[in-house]
């Protein structure tokens, strides 16, 4: 596009403004974003970033060229309908809802509308995310390169087959609750263990913080991260043998199937009975 790409989102959640933050981080000015919401509780944090912001979704839609749709799945009928006659073909429309297949979106919208379906995760909000996302039926490679390129400073941003996306939810939408619960117990047990809690939350957190930089930028598996931590007769080797003995892997596996599962069961619901 010659004139600068116009960025509007429905929804003023933690998702929206997580993105919102990572595309500003890159080369789009504030004064080419607008935010629609129906209460104006989250406005503020998106007014300090500069970003304009209004109760109406087609003033959004209307003055946009891509729209993230970031509202609740049950609501996506209703807020897809309202905006419907005002979605031409220049626009790009990307929604975040949790299980609402690309299907189902396409269908409320006029036909040849370009759609993409995205999931990120939480940890965007400090541009630290892990973002999925599956071409429409009429999303060409020119839009994917578009949109990889606008939320490459929200993380880490991969492309993949719609089947995946509510796996991703399983594993990285879901998962960052799995991992601070992870954290909250292993701050817990230092507590038990005489550590003030104040300490115990911080070192937790950055052992979290720590470990996951490491696995990343090392590229080796965690099971090889995992034993070189490990010494013969070491303090760590009893502690994983405790958590192998409380199921910790099986639980955590079964905890990503049923998030998975769950995503799945949503897509499958007619789109008017998604709660």
């Amino acid at each position: 596009m010659d004139s600068p790409l116009k960025i509007g989102f429905i929804g003023a959640g933690n998702m929206a403004f997580g993105i919102a933050k990572g595309i500003l981080a890159g080369n789009v000015l504030p004064t080419y974003v607008k935010v629609s919401a129906t209460s104006s509780r989250n406005f503020g944090r998106f007014q300090e970033l500069g970003v304009a912001v209004t109760h109406s979704n087609i003033e959004v839609v209307s003055g946009s060229d891509m729209v993230f749709v970031a509202v609740k799945p049950h609501l996506i009928p209703g807020v897809l309908s309202e905006v419907s006659h005002h979605v031409t073909q220049k626009h790009i429309i990307v929604s975040v809802a949790a299980g609402v297949p690309l299907s189902t979106l396409e269908g409320l919208l006029p036909e040849n509308s370009v759609v993409f379906r995205l999931m990120p995760n939480l940890p965007c909000v400090v541009q630290e995310g892990a973002l999925l996302f599956s071409l429409g039926s009429r999303a060409q490679k020119a839009d994917a390169i578009l949109l990889r390129s606008l939320l490459q400073h929200c993380g880490l941003v991969e492309e993949g087959p719609e089947a995946w996306i509510d796996v991703h939810t399983g594993l990285s939408g879901s998962g960052v609750a799995f991992v601070y619960l992870f954290a909250e117990a292993l701050a817990e047990g230092a507590v038990k263990m005489g550590m003030p809690t104040a300490l115990a939350h911080s070192i937790a957190s950055k052992t979290v913080l720590g470990a996951g930089r490491l696995l990343l930028e090392s590229g080796k598996h965690p099971a090889q991260l995992r034993s070189e931590v490990c010494t013969p007769g070491g303090t760590t080797i009893y502690g994983l043998h405790t958590l192998e003995q409380g199921g910790l892997r099986a639980a955590t596996m079964s905890a990503v199937e049923s998030a998975t599962e769950r995503a799945r069961e949503l897509g499958r619901k007619p789109a008017v009975d998604k709660k």
